[in-house]
């Protein structure tokens, strides 16, 4: 199974790419972790917001495949705990569907890209910065999957 994370944002620091890519490497090929990044629109004063974002969630809904299950990381979703999310990954290896993650940018997600998500799922009711939800989503699927797979890294 491929877990597509669709993230608006390019160009991370060093740290970001880092991290990422540490806990991406340590799965295996049951469970594929793999980055989309979807260049983020240029803002500035005279900038239409609403109209940048709809852009931004065109260009992601462009990278999910027809049968993806779409997860959207949405503030107003609803919290799943490590535990919560091995049994997700536990249902999503058997449905033998690929995974599509939206992350938003700096204004959140586009209507639409919500709209088509079948799940939405809250990291934290805090505001995360964009750079560290990567890192973050990167670590919580290699717990998920350690779980699964009984490995001690989960303690």
């Amino acid at each position: 199974m491929k877990i597509r994370l669709i993230a608006v944002g390019t160009r991370m620091p060093d740290w970001v790419s880092t991290g990422y890519h540490e806990f991406s490497k340590r799965l295996n090929d049951d469970v594929r972790l793999e980055l989309v990044e979807i260049a983020a629109g240029k803002r500035g004063k005279s900038v239409d917001i609403a109209r940048l974002t709809e852009k931004e969630g065109e260009a992601q809904l462009a990278a999910v495949a027809n049968n993806d299950r779409v997860i959207a990381l949405e503030v107003h979703g609803k919290p799943w705990s490590t535990e919560d999310l091995s049994q997700k990954l536990r249902q999503w290896l058997a449905e033998g569907r690929n995974i599509s993650l939206l992350v938003g940018g700096p204004e959140g997600l586009s209507a639409d890209a919500s709209a088509r998500a079948d799940e939405q799922w809250s990291l934290s009711p805090l505001t995360l910065p964009h750079p560290l939800v990567r890192v973050l989503l990167a670590e919580q699927i290699y717990r998920a999957w350690t779980l699964l797979k009984g490995h001690p890294y989960h303690r």
